[in-house]
């Protein structure tokens, strides 16, 4: 029997793939291989076989019973299944599911053999966590790089050629099969795992000679490569050449392929042939290091369309060297693609390989285990000098990630030798500080997966409360604690020989720790600063890590004071451009006089800044300053796409060394800078405006000039590169952008910048007003990250102040009210019901369920599952109303599917199968949904923590989840009400008593982990402070004042509205007070209010409207409104209000009727919304019953409503076909004028 071939995974190190007979070879983009040999990166075949022996051992003993078979299965369920073929059970995954008469069957894929079975649902059982910790033995392969061709033949047009294909042939795949059993020996070259899949190049030897499957597959038109079928596709003469006729002597034709021509090969000792080639044609062109089969190296060159090769690409490096000196093996670096730039304070070897990295063995074999990829370009760099012991300051976009330090450091920490000199002692060897309890426990969670493959490591999480119960922490043979700045304070306060052994701290996430624990921070470093000096550690590691995604202003003190010639790590160029004093300025003038700026900056340039670049958007737009620069007798030179000149000339003036004063100023456009590859200019002009991702490719080209702090004399220091930003009044769109990283670098801006991005802001905001209201707003009463965060941050009448089941139930049950909380999503944050103890309408509904459902013939199950549809669910014997709010598009296709549902009745959502859904009767839906939000205000995380601790949610869960309490609403918004106080109440029925079991609020600062949030009720009072909300609760009679008298009409019971700020002790839902005033003395000063109101004159003020199904909303234009007075009626609004000197008033009869106890009125600085809601749905085709000139619809609402268009259709239609065409006509710019008469 023939031996099965070897594959060799060159980037694995030497590790062995068997292709075992029994596993399948579909085709070249799917073969199945399993890892065979020994080494510190592989599951032995051995521990595969003490697997299964463990699994049939363990399967066999408990195959029927019920704790082994899974209560559902579900695709991509992991499970085991016994194979009749193998005669043993095997791991496996649920593939399909297939819905029989009596059973479901299933199409289960052996992970571990690479094999397609079906099995019934009844044979699958659970697969134990035991089972499933080691990799699967089945690898997937696939070729990389190129593509099925099949030949395709035209009878139309009488011609054959060959097109790519997304399937192979036949007699590829037959071919394919031939070439791997006739093989005696495979190798492999990894290129990507891209979805577990490995994507490699195929070597293999037959009768001593090696073949590449991939070009063998390509020449023998199998296959294409993806390069060469990119370029055919935009190139018709290079298609025609695959065409032939059929009428051909010779057929089948023998094709060249062209892919050849852009294959990446080896170079070999050819003339190339073409040597001539003018550089603007390598533009492209880039360098890639190729590592052939024996090990050697050889730059490889990527031929392009452009080239003039003709039969063979391959050129001598020799003869190139030169010209390619200036193309940069690393292109110019994106925003967030950090693998193309790093700045270096010393001199690092990175490690590209995860096998060469400077770790344990053990550590290695763990990280291959757990399918580490990396080490990325941050890593590469920052673990040897962390490995060495060695302070290092790392920024990067993936400087919040904790494997930049651990791997290294744990690896550090196994060497026993470097410890001994410490006193024998408790406490920790390492330090670890995060800026919060989340990460710190990311961080814990990181080295208790780790510490098996790091000797007897023993880290600890320290989080400590305010609570005085530090003083019981016991640090005994802990060698890593990870722990917050202020929880470690609190921890030295009773334990001050803590730090007596501590060797290495580690400051996670630098930037947010500064920002928020700065004072903090510098304690803990001077107390190891002194633990350091001691004269017992002056022997033993001395090592501080920081690490971050942004640049701090306190990070420079940390370097100078704490730290020993740091190795600083930079791989964002805007982070490294801070670092390395690059002065940033913005000079404001109109975009007509950039040029005389320009030049009046190049006048004004100091000289020892001698490089210049002018970077400009557009060719138009190089071609124009480079003329005035000439004008201007000011040499310089220019370059972009369009240029006649040549890259080499160009590069060599630049590279010139010129006099001293003298300067080089080059104008060039963006899509120039990787092909220059600059690096060393001393000021950048931007004479447009670039966007962040830009702005860093410019600021790349200072890239040498940057200076090194950590190594910089004073003199160097004040040497600056400088980047110098035109800010014209087109700038806008970019003008937020520019002023953050311009506010993060500390430099100077203009008041204009400052104008600009205010308009910017309210815009953005303006955007977000579909969104929901920020959480940390209303949890806390603040949000950290305006401009990053999604969620709006101010009010949308329409969303905040709808009528909803929340503002019944505050109308039935006003003051203290009972709620039940259901679904508890934090400490301070609930969702629950408004509990009628005397007669509560859910709980008849409940009931009412129940017994409905608890009769088998009504428990109908869903036919059919659509998204927003209301349906039953019976969940422990209780019967919920559900609303299905995501199906996702795959699931639909299949008979059984998960659907996320949400209960209406207390907030919280889930995932079930469709078929647990039930039919609901329309009965049971026309209560309308109880789920209230319930914020409890005036306590918040302590140490300025964002999200509250788990313990505190758990403890607040365990206390008040499912039972009654006593709350005091303070102020609503939408479906969400704020409470303060929450009180857990019990009634002592035998003495007639009731008794406050505890305040919420209180159990919470009992944690220590929650602090006194005084500003919060102020915080949402300022957030509706420039609205002041007009609800009135009954129906008021209208004031009767009409134009032309010259006072009041007298009322039977005049009613009063007066406007007030809520305060904290005594407020309602709406923040507004509405009733009769008895006093006398108010009595008169009302009377006499009114009679000055009327002895002024009166002005009809602007109004504009629009609607929808269920309200009218009307806006009155007046700026600065007050004395704002709004009464409503079921026919009627009269509205009248101040501003400046003149007084308006707008009494408005109605085309139809309103509920005037649901009709809301908000003032805000230009305009004043009037929210009516209707009696009926429906459109309306007027707001006015009698024609008005100053009364209009607002068409900026009219793209919103094309759906629901204001005039109605039908029968109303021809009820109001009068009145239509006199609401457009009277629509005109001067319906906004003001009424003398």
């Amino acid at each position: 029997m023939k031996k099965s071939p070897l594959v060799k995974l060159v980037c694995f190190g030497g590790l062995y793939i068997l292709l075992p007979d029994n596993m399948e070879t579909e085709d070249p983009d799917c073969f199945w291989v399993a890892v065979k040999g020994r080494g510190p990166y592989i599951v032995d075949e051995t521990e595969y076989k003490s697997l299964h022996a463990e699994m049939n051992l363990f399967y066999d003993k408990s195959q029927d019973t019920d704790e082994v078979k899974p209560v559902t299965i579900e695709e991509g369920q992991i499970c085991v299944v016994f194979s009749e073929e193998l005669k043993c059970w095997c791991r496996a995954v649920i593939k399909s599911i297939i819905y029989c008469t009596d059973h479901y069957q299933t199409k289960c894929f052996f992970v571990d053999y690479a094999k397609y079975v079906f099995v019934k649902s009844k044979d699958i059982r659970v697969a134990l966590e035991a089972f499933i910790q080691i990799p699967y033995r089945a690898k997937k392969c696939r070729l990389y790089g190129i593509k099925p061709m099949t030949l395709h033949i035209s009878f139309y047009e009488d011609t054959a050629k060959m097109i790519p294909t997304n399937r192979w042939d036949s007699a590829a795949i037959e071919y394919f099969q031939h070439l791997l059993k006739a093989a005696t020996e495979v190798k492999v070259q990894l290129h990507a795992v891209e979805d577990s899949t490995y994507h490699v190049f195929l070597y293999v030897t037959i009768k001593d000679e090696k073949v590449c499957v991939n070009d063998d597959l390509a020449i023998n038109n199998f296959a294409a490569f993806k390069e060469a079928i990119e370029e055919n596709t935009r190139s018709s003469a290079d298609h025609q050449k695959n065409q032939t006729s059929l009428n051909a002597d010779f057929f089948p034709v023998k094709i060249v392929n062209p892919a050849l021509a852009f294959r990446p090969v080896l170079f070999q000792e050819k003339i190339p042939p073409n040597p001539d080639i003018d550089l603007i044609f390598l533009i492209e062109t880039c360098q890639r290091l190729s590592t052939d089969l024996n090990g050697n190296t050889a730059f490889t060159v990527k031929a392009i369309p452009s080239l003039p090769f003709k039969e063979d690409p391959v050129v001598h490096i020799d003869e190139y060297v030169k010209c390619f000196k200036w193309l940069s093996n690393q292109s110019f670096p994106n925003l967030h693609e950090e693998k193309n730039f790093v700045f270096l304070s010393n001199k690092i070897e990175p490690v590209s390989l995860l096998e060469t990295a400077p770790l344990s063995d053990d550590l290695k074999k763990e990280l291959t285990r757990k399918k580490f990829v990396g080490p990325n370009f941050t890593e590469s760099y920052c673990w040897p000098p962390v490995a060495r012991g060695c302070d290092v300051l790392a920024i990067s976009w993936q400087g919040n990630d904790p494997l930049v330090y651990i791997p290294p450091l744990l690896t550090r920490l196994q060497l026993e030798s470097c410890y001994k000199a410490l006193p024998k002692r408790d406490g920790p060897l390492a330090l670890i500080l995060c800026p919060g309890w989340k990460k710190a426990q990311l961080v814990f969670e990181l080295l208790k997966t780790y510490r098996t493959c790091s000797g007897q490591l023993h880290p600890m999480l320290v989080i400590l409360g305010q609570n005085k119960e530090a003083g019981s922490v016991k640090i005994q043979g802990c060698e890593v604690i990870v722990t917050t700045p202020c929880s470690l304070l609190r921890l030295f306060e009773h334990q001050g020989l803590l730090l007596c052994r501590l060797c290495h701290v580690v400051l996670d996430e630098i930037e947010v720790l500064f920002s928020d624990a700065a004072e903090q921070v510098f304690a803990i470093l001077d107390c190891c600063k002194k633990a350091f000096g001691a004269e017992k550690l002056e022997c033993s590691p001395q090592q501080i890590i920081a690490v971050g995604t942004r640049w701090h202003k306190h990070i420079a003190p940390l370097t100078e004071e704490f730290m020993n010639d740091p190795y600083v790590v930079i791989t964002a160029v805007e982070e490294a451009s801070i670092y390395g004093n690059v002065q940033q300025v913005v000079q404001p003038c109109m975009n007509s006089e950039r040029t005389a700026v320009l030049l009046k900056i190049l006048g004004c340039t100091p000289s020892d800044l001698q490089k210049v670049l002018v970077f400009t958007d557009s060719v138009n737009e190089a071609e124009m300053v480079h003329e005035a620069l000439k004008s201007s007798s000011i040499t310089s030179l220019k370059i972009h796409k369009e240029s006649k000149f040549n890259f080499k000339y160009t590069l060599e003036q630049w590279t010139k060394k010129n006099s001293s004063g003298t300067r080089t100023v080059l104008v060039l456009t963006d899509d120039c800078m990787q092909s220059l590859g600059i690096t060393d200019a001393t000021c950048v002009i931007h004479f447009s405006l670039p966007s962040p991702r830009i702005l860093g490719q410019r600021l790349h080209s200072m890239s040498d000039s940057f200076c090194n702090v950590v190594k910089a004399s004073v003199a160097q220091e004040y040497t600056k590169a400088r980047s110098v930003i035109l800010l014209t009044e087109n700038n806008e769109c970019r003008a937020l952008e520019i002023l953050q990283f311009l506010q993060h670098a500390g430099a100077e801006i203009p008041p204009e910048l400052h104008s600009f991005t205010a308009k910017m802001l309210e815009a953005e905001e303006e955007k977000k007003l579909s969104r929901p209201l920020c959480a940390y707003l209303k949890t806390f009463g603040i949000c950290k990250n305006r401009t990053t965060c999604p969620d709006r941050h101010q009010i949308n009448v329409q969303i905040d102040v709808a009528q909803n089941i929340l503002d019944d139930k505050i109308t039935q049950l006003p003051g203290c009210v009972t709620i039940l909380p259901l679904n508890v999503v934090n400490a301070t944050n609930y969702f629950g019901r408004i509990v009628d103890k005397e007669k509560d309408q859910y709980t008849i509904l409940a009931e009412e369920m129940k017994e409905y459902f608890e009769k088998p013939s009504n428990k109908i199950s869903a036919t059919t599952v659509q998204k927003l549809g209301f349906y039953g669910l019976c969940e422990q014997a209780l019967f919920h109303r559900v609303q299905v709010v995501e199906i996702s598009p795959k699931e639909e296709e299949n008979l059984v599917f998960n659907v996320k549902i949400k209960y209406i009745d207390e907030g919280r959502t889930s995932q079930v199968q469709n078929y647990h859904l039930l039919h609901l009767p329309a009965k049971f839906q026309c209560l309308p949904p109880q789920a209230v939000e319930f914020v409890l205000c005036r306590v918040k995380p302590i140490d300025n923590e964002l999200e509250w601790n788990p313990k505190v949610t758990h403890y607040i869960n365990q206390k008040i989840k499912g039972k009654l309490h006593e709350a005091k609403i303070v102020h609503t918004l939408g479906n969400t009400a704020w409470v303060d106080p929450m009180v857990r109440v019990t009634r002592i029925p035998a003495l007639k008593i009731t008794v406050n079991e505890y305040s919420v609020r209180a159990e919470i600062l009992s944690t220590g982990l929650g602090a006194d949030n005084p500003e919060h009720i102020t915080q949402l009072q300022k957030l509706c402070g420039h609205m002041k909300l007009l609800d009135c609760a009954e129906n008021l009679e209208p004031l009767g004042i009409k134009e032309g008298t010259s006072g009041p009409e007298s009322t039977s019971s005049p009613q009063n509205v007066s406007i007030q700020e809520k305060s904290t002790e005594n407020c309602n839902s709406s923040g507004i007070t509405v009733g009769n005033n008895s006093s006398d003395g108010v009595a008169e000063t009302k009377e006499a209010e009114e009679m000055t109101l009327h002895q002024r004159k009166c002005f009809y003020p602007e109004i504009k409207w629009f609607q929808n199904e269920e309200t009218v909303t009307v806006k009155v234009k007046i700026a600065r409104a007050a004395d704002c007075k709004c009464e409503f009626s079921k026919e009627k609004v009269v509205f009248s209000a101040c501003s400046g000197d003149k007084l308006y008033l707008a009494d408005v009869e109605l085309h139809r009727y309103i509920l005037a106890e649901r009709s809301t009125c908000v003032i805000k600085d230009k305009e004043v919304i009037i929210v009516l809601t209707k009696e009926k749905k429906g459109a309306w085709c007027k707001l006015p019953k009698n024609k008005n000139p100053h009364v209009s619809f607002d068409f900026e609402h009219w793209e919103e409503l094309e759906d629901e268009t204001p005039f109605p259709v039908g029968k109303e239609e021809l009820y109001c076909t009068a009145t239509v065409p006199e609401e457009l006509s009277d629509y005109s710019e001067d319906s906004g004028t003001e009424d003398d008469e």
